[in-house]
């Protein structure tokens, strides 16, 4: 008979029933107990379920603080990419070329590729021996500073890592100063997020460009410079060894101050790079007997090779965004400059200024002061300023006379005296007396003189304008008016104080270089007012745009009239008192006017092409006579032409665009009447309907027996032609020599 054994407990069940087991036990235990309620049992525990919650609150507030650096906002990823080290703000020309900064801060940022790998060795020995094994936070080096300061009684040493001074420096050093545990923790947030979102070769990056070197130093790049007087790829092993030795007390280890104490502490450098294995121990000796030979002249940015510009951008940005280099940090400034052309700007007026202030010193004795000069050039269709030169700098922010001096502008004022004669329908063509002229002015009579008193009788108004005839544009703007003489300024961008006076005629009053060039523009462009411009944009580190300004542009001319008065001022270019410009070899479509105040206090010229329009002033600060015959020809049409010979070209083709419904004619410039086979000199010009000239030329009816030559404006000239190429080449030579 077979017998079955009892069935077994069976392991499933057992497990089952161990739950349940569990679970009954649990119920009893959160069943209430009659004995002990709930408010007896939460009476009796109060105090430590308090101190629980306490806790708890706490652990969850120090996280978000640390995790919102301080309540404060941590730097997010994409700020920590993009982060700079800050130069100062930067500036660039319209082509985004770098010109400079807003600030000039003593750094200069490097690549690391740059620094050679025994001066980055020399850091890392020195300041984070295991920079490349730790994530931020050197656990050895913790405890070495914990041992140190406990058994020394107080703060010693610091646990500080690379990672954690670029922290510190990079986002901190404007929030904390000075040593404090909750300075070190917020290091700490921020070295970990700086060692997640950036390569250990970026941190040190950051970190030789960011670490204070003494003296107002900041990074190694400006301490090489400022120490040895060369790049820091040029260093030697010992020079890299006592940059390196700076960090830990600049002011006390540089070797300016005191020598011998910076020999032994780049030595002791030497030989933790030796102990460390970056350098054989033969190598330190060899380096450690080497003398350290320090620049003599200590390296700041150079204010003086700055462009002439900058202070006016710097003005101009701290006056729409005044906080932004401190809020936003090193922003960048898209400028409407043209580096070329400043460059050819500040050059040019540091030669010219230089030359007449020896010419003033040694004919007028004017020895206490110097010759000051000021050059706006914009470009006329949008009022984008090209180069600005606000005259002789000696130090940052000084007086900008290009936007702010007020100064007699002469003849060159004389323009807007024809642009109003055009605008009440007379022609260039027009005829008036170039006489002298007496005008009433109250109980007195004012008698103005001609250059030279030189008088040309019976002229028309361009060669008026052309010989820049002082009692002829009187006596055209005593017929159009002095006020509508000033309405016309006023539309082409004139704002400073005008009044109608018979001496407006001859630019009494005076007038800022900015506004005068402004005021040429219409004559330039088809008659259109532009607002000057010398920013388009400031944006944040991060791209983001700040501010931004857009071209203004108004109507100011008939398109007719503009043309007529650039016409009328390419004579005074070709054939009158400004052809000095053609005299130092320049072609093309140029028109301008110069100006002479009285007794040659200043010299002026402004000059325009199709798309370049300039002005250029000489004077003293303090208004008095600059040398004998110094007049706008002779100093200021040079200078522009030095200046736009080397920093602006036309493109190919390029000539003033001629309004519709306007008729040519073929004149004589002299007589302005139309051209014959015997003039010697013959122009198209154009004129409005019904206003071209209809008769022959009355100057040039027959061959002159006695003309050898021809000049540039026309006249005759009775010189031999050898004579006169030796005298062109004589002065072509003068001007070598002199500049």
């Amino acid at each position: 008979m077979t017998v079955t054994p009892p069935p077994g407990p069976d392991p499933q069940s057992g497990a089952s029933n161990q739950r349940i087991s569990r679970l009954d036990v649990l119920r009893r235990r959160l069943a209430p107990d009659p004995s002990n309620p709930p408010a007896k049992w939460l009476r009796r525990h109060w105090p430590s379920l308090a101190l629980l919650a306490v806790a708890c609150v706490g652990i969850i507030l120090f996280d978000v603080w640390l995790g919102t650096c301080g309540f404060d906002r941590c730097p997010s990823s994409a700020e920590i990419r993009a982060f700079h080290p800050s130069e100062g703000g930067n500036v660039y020309d319209r082509n985004d070329k770098l010109i400079g900064h807003l600030e000039n801060i003593r750094r200069v940022n490097v690549p690391i590729s740059m620094v050679p790998p025994l001066v980055r060795e020399a850091f890392i020995a020195t300041e984070d021996k295991r920079f490349y094994e730790h994530n931020g936070l050197d656990w050895h080096g913790v405890l070495r500073a914990i041992v140190r300061n406990f058994s020394a009684g107080g703060i010693r040493q610091g646990f500080s890592t690379i990672t954690m001074q670029v922290a510190h420096n990079s986002f901190l050093a404007d929030r904390y100063h000075g040593r404090s545990l909750r300075r070190k923790l917020i290091e700490l947030r921020i070295s970990r997020l700086l060692e997640r979102d950036l390569t250990k070769d970026q941190i040190l990056e950051h970190y030789l460009n960011v670490i204070y070197l003494g003296s107002g130093v900041n990074g190694v790049q400006a301490a090489s410079l400022d120490l040895f007087g060369k790049s820091v790829n040029h260093l030697t092993l010992a020079e890299g060894a006592m940059l390196a030795a700076l960090p830990k007390a600049p002011s006390t280890y540089t070797p300016r101050h005191d020598p011998k104490r910076a020999v032994e502490r780049r030595n002791l450098v030497l030989g933790l790079m030796a102990d460390q294995g970056y350098i054989t121990q033969s190598q330190a000796s060899a380096a450690e007997r080497q003398r350290l030979k320090i620049s003599d002249t200590e390296w700041r940015p150079s204010v003086a090779d700055e462009p002439g510009a900058l202070d006016a951008i710097r003005a101009l940005v701290d006056s729409v965004l005044p906080d932004a280099l401190k809020e936003e940090g090193d922003i960048n400034v898209y400028t409407t400059i043209d580096y070329t052309l400043q460059r050819s700007a500040d050059r040019t007026m540091s030669r010219h200024m230089a030359s007449i202030t020896r010419e003033s010193h040694e004919t007028m004795g004017h020895q206490s002061e110097e010759v000051q000069g000021a050059l706006v050039a914009l470009d006329p269709a949008t009022g984008d300023i090209r180069a600005l030169v606000p005259g002789k700098r000696t130090q940052r922010g000084g007086f900008d006379r290009a936007l702010y001096a007020r100064r007699q502008p002469g003849s060159a004022f004389k323009p807007f005296v024809y642009a109003a004669a055009v605008a009440n329908g007379y022609s260039p063509g027009a005829e008036v007396d170039d006489e002298p002229v007496d005008i009433e002015i109250g109980n007195q009579v004012w008698q103005p003189a001609n250059f030279n008193d030189e008088y040309n009788g019976r002229i028309t108004f361009a060669r008026a304008l052309l010989l820049s005839a002082n009692n002829a544009t009187v006596r055209v703007s005593r017929a159009v008016g002095e006020t509508a003489v000033i309405e016309a300024a006023r539309r082409n961008g004139i704002t400073s104080p005008l009044t109608p006076v018979p001496s407006i005629a001859l630019g009494a009053e005076g007038v800022t270089p900015i506004e005068l060039v402004t005021a040429y523009a219409p004559f330039a462009n088809g008659g259109v007012r532009v607002t000057p411009r010398l920013v388009t944009r400031i944006e944040a580190p991060d791209g983001t745009l700040l501010w931004s300004t857009e071209v203004k542009r108004t109507a100011a001319m008939d398109p007719r009239d503009a043309y007529e008065i650039t016409e009328m001022l390419e004579g005074v270019v070709n054939y009158g008192t400004g052809k000095t410009i053609r005299a130092m070899g320049l072609t093309g479509p140029i028109a301008g006017k110069t100006g002479t105040t009285n007794d040659g206090t200043d010299a002026w010229f402004v000059g325009f092409t199709p798309s370049l329009v300039a002005g250029i002033w000489f004077g003293y600060d303090t208004p008095h006579p600059i040398a004998p015959n110094a007049t706008g020809g002779r100093l200021a049409a040079p200078a522009w032409a030095e200046f736009y010979q080397a920093g602006w070209h036309e493109q190919r083709g390029a000539d003033f665009t001629v309004p519709a419904d306007m008729v040519p004619a073929v004149v004589d410039p002299e007589s302005g009447e139309l051209a014959t086979a015997w003039c010697p000199t013959r122009v198209r010009q154009w004129y409005k309907p019904n206003q071209e000239p209809r008769e022959a030329c009355h100057l040039h009816t027959g061959p002159e027996p006695d003309q050898i030559a021809i000049d540039p404006n026309g006249m005759r000239n009775g010189r031999d032609p050898v004579e006169d190429l030796g005298r062109r080449i004589g002065d072509f030579l003068k001007r070598i020599i002199r500049w």
